[in-house]
């Protein structure tokens, strides 16, 4: 597959964070990842029969820019209508919704609570999550930083309010921050989905095939389980 794999290889862009769901991968002592969208990128590669690599970013925008540019083949993410418009999106594999996590002085109960002068708010720079928050808040505005660790960073050291990330990874930091909860309710709704560069047909047809083939053979099913995460 020439259009997928031009190098010979498929090169797989996927999101690391300090821990894993259904988006994020985590890296080994030795630096290998491990994750839901290895499992998916090693079982592509495996169709295309071509050896692969691992393009690791700290956020999906940088991995909306590798696709565009194409300097990998490949990538997961969720999907909105600014990446539509740089890059193609095959079928969607999981759903996430987006919320906050809110620190305990913060009086932050819900999303809606959240959009109010003063609240101090961050998000991933250029991710679908931080512009769907952008575009809810009326009375403050949210400040981007650029991975997990950085905002995990900035709300452990008091100065944030509000970090905002999907519903199902949010968990582990809350366990990690003291007194954090997640704000009950959604701001976004959106489907996690691989995604290949524009002008591809071929490509794209090909993963395409390869994820409805996954989501209804069990191989994203496997993936998740063994992530720990609820299918």
């Amino acid at each position: 597959m020439n259009e997928l794999a031009p190098n010979g290889t498929l090169r797989a862009g996927l999101a690391f964070a300090p821990e894993p769901s259904a988006l994020f991968v985590v890296k080994d002592a030795d630096g290998h990842p491990r994750g839901v969208t290895v499992d998916l990128a090693n079982a592509l590669a495996a169709d295309l029969k071509v050896p692969l690599t691992f393009i690791l970013a700290p956020n999906t925008g940088l991995l909306t820019d590798a696709v565009e540019q194409g300097t990998v083949d490949v990538a997961f993410m969720p999907v909105d209508e600014e990446r539509k418009r740089r890059i193609a999106f095959g079928p969607t594999y999981f759903i996430v919704e987006s919320t906050y996590l809110v620190s305990a002085a913060s009086g932050i109960e819900t999303v809606e609570d959240a959009d109010r002068a003063g609240t101090r708010l961050i998000g991933i720079a250029n991710t679908t999550t931080i512009r769907a928050a952008a575009r809810s808040l009326t009375r403050t505005t949210i400040e981007a930083v650029g991975s997990i660790d950085e905002a995990m960073a900035r709300m452990h050291a008091g100065e944030a309010d509000g970090f905002a990330l999907s519903h199902d990874s949010l968990p582990p930091y809350r366990a990690a921050l003291p007194g954090s909860r997640v704000a009950t309710g959604a701001f976004q709704q959106t489907g996690i989905a691989i995604a290949v560069q524009k002008g591809r047909p071929q490509a794209l047809a090909f993963v395409t095939e390869f994820m409805d083939r996954a989501n209804a053979d069990g191989t994203v099913a496997r993936a998740l389980q063994a992530a720990g995460i609820a299918v």
